[in-house]
């Protein structure tokens, strides 16, 4: 492994934010730190970065103790979230800034410098844009001007602080295949810090999900979405659909129908509650075995028909079906809902 973060704890006041968390990142891989607000994700990326201090524990670069190391000295690329460009500088010279600020031993020459300035505004994109200030940029722009000079002193390690954050969702998605493809030519072990599930999905080799201060799980993204540990990871990465339910042997018991439990199964039998996804469940009109529902809207946009109902027993959900099955129903229809497969945890 490249990177290896092990038991790393920090606390503010009192207050514990990281809780011995223990982590690694491979050469050139894509990891994403995703989680909610203050489960300590950017908290972990200052540490590797050096911008704070842990309390316990050791982050090795290459068996390097990278936490005994001046922070000019680890070799980290840092991209924060609101570009932390200089204003009166411009895209050039802000991307010159870091290979400027260098000992004069180790300053390229300045002919060094505006060819390595050159090049990255090609990389990220933005050739012939190198004398614009940031004003005159669009938040795009900017991120991949902060990209490129975090790029510049040429680093080993790239820390990504939700850099997408401040911009429109069009944007972000944009910016996201162009990151991926980036990542991709740099080869550079880059960790990415973001709250948005879709994006850690995107984007990731492995995805490190936390938690209050902890690790929930770790993995590729198709095994977080497709085996998620807990119901947390469930709800977390995706939309979800909880229903009181019964366990025996096995199998779910809702609204009197057997459902078949997938993934890890409750130790034991009992009331329990079942998750599930809105496109995890058939729509039946008449009657039936399931939960008595009645339509209040069918909504056709989008690739998947969405279907608001009101459950007889009170609340509300909303499933996701083909758009030839919504076709045929209408707001006021009495409907049953069955899911076909669902999860539990103990």
């Amino acid at each position: 492994m490249t990177l290896e973060i092990a038991a790393i704890s920090k606390s503010y006041g009192g207050t514990e934010v990281l809780k011995s968390v223990s982590l690694f990142a491979e050469d050139g891989e894509f990891l994403a730190l995703l989680g909610p607000s203050g489960s300590g994700k950017t908290t972990l990326l200052r540490v590797i970065a050096g911008l704070e201090t842990a309390d316990a524990g050791s982050v090795r670069f290459h068996t390097e103790d990278l936490l005994a190391k001046p922070v000019r000295q680890r070799g980290i690329g840092f991209v924060f979230q609101h570009y932390a460009l200089f204003r009166h500088m411009t895209a050039a010279q802000n991307i010159a800034f870091g290979m400027r600020s260098k000992p004069s031993a180790l300053r390229p020459h300045e002919q060094q410098i505006r060819a390595r300035v050159s090049e990255l505004l090609q990389l990220v994109q933005l050739d012939g844009l190198g004398k614009r200030y940031p004003s005159q940029l669009s938040g795009g722009q900017r991120q991949r001007v902060a990209l490129a000079r975090a790029l510049a002193i040429e680093p080993s390690i790239l820390l990504l602080d939700e850099p997408f954050g401040a911009l429109d969702a069009k944007v972000r998605r944009e910016l996201r295949r162009w990151l991926r493809d980036l990542h991709e030519r740099t080869g550079l072990t880059t960790i990415f810090v973001t709250h948005d599930q879709e994006e850690a999905l995107e984007l990731a080799d492995r995805v490190a999900l936390l938690r209050d201060g902890g690790l929930e799980q770790v993995g590729t993204p198709e095994e977080l979405y497709h085996d998620p540990a807990s119901a947390f990871v469930f709800d977390f990465l995706g939309d979800s659909i909880r229903l009181p339910c019964v366990v025996d042997g096995g199998i779910a018991i809702i609204a009197g129908a057997g459902v078949p439990i997938v993934g890890a199964r409750p130790d034991r039998d009992g009331p329990a509650t079942a998750y599930m996804r809105p496109d995890a469940l058939t729509v039946t009109v008449g009657q039936g075995a399931g939960i008595p529902a009645r339509v209040r809207n069918v909504l056709l946009a989008g690739p998947d028909a969405r279907i608001d109902c009101a459950l007889e027993e009170g609340g509300a959900l909303e499933v996701r079906i083909d758009h030839e099955s919504a076709a045929k129903l209408s707001p006021r229809d009495l409907v049953k809902l069955l899911p076909r497969t669902v999860r539990v945890w103990a």
